[in-house]
């Protein structure tokens, strides 16, 4: 159903340019990954022309528009939004949540997160929550009035676990950052742009930490060095996300899992699973 006005201004062939351009693709490139003219998205962005709901739908899926922002799109054009956001304790997620449910149980004994595009903490199985207690030597922070636990505050507050990373300004350049480039590439969406201006306001984070240090030779992959009460461990991470979503919530869900680095680590890891 389309909630236009004859009187609205155009508000889609701007956004619609805007996310060709994001993705680098020319308007010929676009027509032909989206099976229309060329004539017809010059006229779309120019505002000559008004597209359908499917035609938002068919050109934004060619632009690989996340979902949040493809309901951006069908509300510029006069549409009512496609695309839901469920919670994720909804009963219609259930199958999803036992997936989730088994990739944190089959990571035992190393440490797996639920989180979402904003580091947000959603889950943690067991290893996760003592690797959390051992970390904070104790029950972490209550976080700030109405927020929950986020991760990437946990790294950059200095009353947090800041001091206790070894590579601490490594680990936090590389994390603001790309963070930051993922928040631009998906459309800068006020909140999460709001989020990163607030975690740059932590102490001794600069503005050069929105962008990635240029190294030669990097390494392999970047490790996070703890050290916490004389003991020190190194872990990386993988993140695994959902590989057909159809819900916003299901598309910017991620789930982290934690590896050790090498065998101190791992037997540390272990030394915490048979303490539980």
């Amino acid at each position: 159903m389309s909630i236009a006005s004859s009187s609205q201004p155009d508000l889609f062939g701007p956004m619609l340019r805007s996310w060709r351009r994001r993705r680098g693709a020319s308007q010929l490139s676009l027509a032909l990954q989206s099976g229309v003219s060329q004539r017809h998205v010059s006229f779309l962005e120019s505002g000559r022309a008004r597209p359908s709901r499917e035609m938002v739908v068919q050109l934004s899926t060619a632009l690989d528009v996340p979902l949040r922002q493809r309901n951006e799109m069908l509300l510029a054009a006069g549409f009512a939004p496609a695309y839901r956001e469920s919670n994720l304790a909804s009963p219609e997620l259930a199958p999803v949540r036992r997936a989730i449910d088994f990739m944190l149980k089959q990571q035992e004994p190393y440490p797996a997160v639920v989180i979402d595009r904003l580091w947000n903490l959603l889950q943690a199985n067991e290893a996760a929550n003592a690797f959390t207690v051992f970390l904070f030597e104790g029950a972490p922070p209550a976080p700030p009035p109405g927020k929950g636990p986020n991760l990437l505050r946990w790294i950059l507050d200095p009353s947090a676990l800041r001091s206790k990373i070894s590579n601490w300004e490594e680990v936090a350049r590389y994390l603001v950052s790309t963070t930051y480039a993922e928040i631009l590439a998906s459309g800068g969406e006020p909140r999460a742009l709001a989020f990163i201006e607030d975690i740059m306001a932590y102490p001794d984070v600069p503005t050069s930490f929105r962008k990635l240090r240029f190294e030669e030779r990097p390494a392999p992959m970047l490790t996070v060095d703890y050290l916490v009460g004389g003991k020190a461990l190194s872990v990386f991470t993988t993140i695994a996300t959902l590989g057909t979503p159809q819900d916003i919530t299901l598309q910017e869900v991620r789930v982290e899992s934690f590896f050790p680095a090498d065998d101190r680590s791992d037997a540390l890891f272990r030394s915490l699973a048979a303490k539980r």
